[in-house]
């Protein structure tokens, strides 16, 4: 049945795996960023070419925030990653990202709104859990009871979410993943020893 679908989408590479993942099904596919003036405008860039290469409508919602700096961890196995909650960590944020979503979702008539959460590999932060996003949807449907929000990676693992990638056309490099981009050569290039980075090459790896 065709039905139209937003998705939160920040070019990273599980958002745009349900990005394509949506459109392919036949679904009618809208792409929302949050602008809240993060410093890696880089996956903005990478976001609005996947959208350009679909065909698919993009929105952004701009946020005010002069948001807290957290620390970034470098150089931790998976294994460390999920033995405690990030210091990177911001609680609310992504409970923030879906509430404007499902707000947005309403404004354009969108039937339902996906998430790129995944818990398997990346339990460290808190509202990227099961728990999480249920509790999530029970608020929601207080509001409004006949919007679907669903995370379709949810119980996936890095490793499948980068094969489900590569059945959809997508590539290592397609996606931004870093949380610490540098400048080299006068190009922006992942750090490959932040969280995000450790866990992309990690998805990627051919065993």
């Amino acid at each position: 049945m065709h039905r139209r679908i937003l998705v939160l989408h920040s070019g990273g590479m599980d958002s745009t795996v349900c990005l394509y993942a949506a459109h392919k099904a036949g679904n009618e596919v809208v792409s929302l960023g949050i602008d809240y003036g993060q410093r890696l405008r880089v996956e903005m860039m990478f976001a609005e070419k996947h959208c350009a290469a679909l065909g698919v409508r993009r929105d952004v919602v701009q946020v005010k925030w002069n948001k807290p700096e957290r620390e970034i961890p470098v150089n931790r196995s998976v294994l460390e990653m999920k033995a405690s909650v990030s210091p990177a960590f911001l609680p609310g944020r992504n409970l923030s990202f879906l509430a404007l979503a499902t707000a947005h979702a309403a404004g354009v008539q969108a039937d339902e709104v996906q998430i790129g959460l995944n818990c398997v590999d990346f339990s460290g932060y808190p509202d990227c859990t099961v728990e999480f996003f249920d509790a999530f949807k029970a608020t929601l449907a207080i509001a409004d009871p006949s919007l679907v929000v669903s995370a379709p990676l949810l119980n996936l693992s890095k490793r499948q979410i980068a094969e489900k990638a590569r059945s959809l056309g997508l590539g290592e490099w397609d996606t931004w993943s870093c949380y610490r981009p540098q400048l080299k050569e006068g190009a922006v290039v992942p750090c490959h020893e932040c969280d995000a980075c450790r866990l992309h090459a990690h998805a990627w790896q051919k065993d």
